[in-house]
């Protein structure tokens, strides 16, 4: 994410601005763009502030909220699908839900784990004499 602008640089320009300066003017020697001064000014008038704003939280709260509670349903119905907890947790939660649940836990979704035993075949050659 790239960085803002700075509180100096902000108010430099807005002061600039007010003082009676043109804003291509403005926008030109600070080497901003005009539609970044315009919504500077855009949000003084609005909340009387021009500094950046802060970064919020990104993406959704989780809709199963007890981890613990979640890691013991899965152990009593270990042997159902994802689709199938989600109808028995209830609470409007999704397939989709319980599988990031999951995986946030660390609970992969494979039933059990298959060893595969690598056999090699001892291949006997024949040479006929000619």
């Amino acid at each position: 994410m790239p960085k803002p602008y700075s509180y100096d640089l902000r108010s430099k320009a807005i002061a600039a601005v007010k003082s009676g300066k043109k804003k291509i003017e403005i926008s030109r020697y600070f080497n901003i763009s005009r539609n970044t001064l315009d919504l500077w000014l855009k949000q003084e008038k609005i909340t009387g502030n021009y500094q950046a704003k802060k970064p919020g939280q990104k993406g959704n709260n989780a809709k199963i909220q007890d981890r613990e509670k979640l890691r013991l349903f899965i152990e009593e119905n270990h042997d159902k699908t994802q689709k199938e907890m989600a109808k028995l947790w209830g609470e409007n939660v999704t397939q989709q839900n319980i599988s990031s649940a999951c995986k946030k836990l660390g609970i992969t979704r494979k039933k059990k784990l298959m060893v595969i035993k690598k056999e090699t075949k001892n291949k006997d050659i024949n040479f006929r004499k000619i």
